[in-house]
């Protein structure tokens, strides 16, 4: 008997068994495929890999810009490739020690949820019986296949790809169509756009970025066009074939000609064949439902990461996984969806957190924007040449509180979290002032924003 067995062995479920273990609960981590769960081995680290050497392959196509020449730059996809699977490969290893160390039992298979009984809950791994006091499920999600004429077949036959196989590819597609403008379809069209492909972006909405602030989405589309990438935009996909994509647009049809097409319209939580039914866990919409500790509708159940649907970002799932096990504990703590910070990892870098332009308008938020140019900052003016980055800053009229920043410029990523604690922590725009930011650097930009 455990007091605590884990279902799902990514960013929550990984991250959460360590901060058990270390507190004294016998822990039980199942994971059915590899250790790190998507972001590891088909998100996050896979995709910045092959991003980085398309920033890198980028500057050497201009580097004349900076009084470097290289004229003949190449890029080996292969190989970059390669490089992505060592490095999925040393820190899925990582991972592997680190559970050892704290003290984590891993169990490889698909974990089911057989029974409650009075005692706590008994899982299945294969003809193997577990059972523990508390469960934690964190079994993530998986890319969306909607119901398009043809997209299934399309994905059967290799034409379409999603986010797992798109990362396996060694070739590069002559022409690549890609199926939805947020996250996952705008960093894969940056880097396939970057290393030759011809990319078409094709989004229903009117613009890209999903959520992202629409006046930094406006900047990002005009970076992607002028590197080349198209967009049809508020287009409706009707059908895919065996070499093109249909699409309806102002009400005409379009047929867009592709070698391969990446279908990236978003995720889903994956709560089928896991036995909740069996114990009676509340899900919406397929997610399952937790308040800010995690807990769901049955006593001694958790869940965090994608499979709650709130937030599907990796980070989120650490801290989602790290508060279920304080309130396992008896410690005082939530999550603030609010100050979680959001990257697009493309060149240039988008990073936000809290609330928007849009937001603060649908909520009625009295509130000011506060935008400046990062060529305010030496060294972005330095290193990006004809650079067009911003910074904008949501000030409450009322308390004068920083509700939310949004940037886009290279190192963005990086200072956004700086960004997060002051929307975490209600900062004034008087105690930021206060602060002394290095010099030179791209984030003093958001201290002088704050004298705007």
């Amino acid at each position: 008997m455990y007091e605590l067995i884990i279902l799902g062995g990514g960013p929550a479920g990984y991250n959460a068994a360590e901060r058990a273990a270390k507190s004294g609960l016998s822990t039980l981590l199942i994971e059915g495929r590899a250790l790190g769960g998507v972001c590891l081995n088909e998100g996050c680290i896979p995709t910045k890999t092959l991003l980085y050497s398309a920033k890198i392959f980028d500057y050497a196509k201009h580097s004349e810009e900076y009084g470097v020449s290289l004229p003949n730059a190449s890029i080996d996809h292969a190989k970059v490739v390669d490089r992505k699977d060592r490095v999925v490969k040393q820190l899925v290893g990582g991972i592997g020690a680190k559970m050892k160390h704290a003290g984590v039992t891993v169990v490889n298979g698909r974990g089911e949820i057989v029974e409650r009984d009075s005692e706590g809950f008994k899982v299945k791994v294969g003809d193997e019986i577990y059972a523990a006091k508390r469960l934690l499920i964190c079994t993530g999600s998986e890319a969306a296949v909607p119901p398009i004429p043809g997209l299934r077949e399309a994905v059967a036959s290799g034409f379409a790809v999603t986010n797992r196989e798109i990362l396996k590819m060694k070739t590069v597609p002559k022409k690549l169509a890609v199926i939805g403008g947020g996250v996952i379809g705008l960093e894969m069209a940056s880097y396939f756009n970057s290393i030759g492909s011809k990319v078409t972006v094709i989004e229903m909405l009117d613009h890209i970025g999903g959520p992202t602030d629409g006046e930094i989405a406006a900047i990002l589309l005009k970076n992607y066009k002028k590197k080349g990438v198209e967009f049809m935009l508020g287009a409706k996909v009707t059908a895919v074939g065996t070499k093109s994509v249909s699409c309806e647009l102002d009400g005409k049809a379009v047929e867009v000609d592709a070698d391969c097409v990446l279908c990236a319209v978003g995720r889903r939580a994956n709560t089928a064949g896991i036995g909740l039914e069996n114990i009676g866990v509340l899900t919406e919409r397929g997610a399952i439902v937790t308040n800010e500790q995690g807990r769901t509708n049955i006593s001694g159940v958790w869940a965090a990461g994608d499979v709650n649907g709130k937030s599907m970002l990796a980070h989120t799932a650490y801290r989602e996984g790290e508060v279920a096990v304080n309130d396992m504990l008896g410690k005082k703590d939530a999550v603030r969806y609010i100050s979680i910070p959001s990257v697009i990892y493309t060149n240039p870098e988008v990073a936000a957190v809290g609330e928007t332009s849009e937001s603060i308008k649908a909520k009625g938020i009295e509130a000011e924007v506060r935008s400046l140019t990062l060529r305010y900052s030496g060294r972005y003016v330095a290193e990006n040449e004809g650079g067009d980055g911003i910074v904008k800053v949501i000030v409450d009229k009322a308390h004068h509180r920083v509700l939310g920043v949004h940037m886009i410029g290279n190192y963005a990523s990086e200072i956004i979290y700086g960004a997060a604690m002051m929307v975490e922590n209600e900062m004034r725009v008087e105690d930021v002032r206060h602060f002394v930011f290095p010099h030179p650097t791209v984030c003093e930009v958001i201290r002088e924003a704050m004298f705007e």
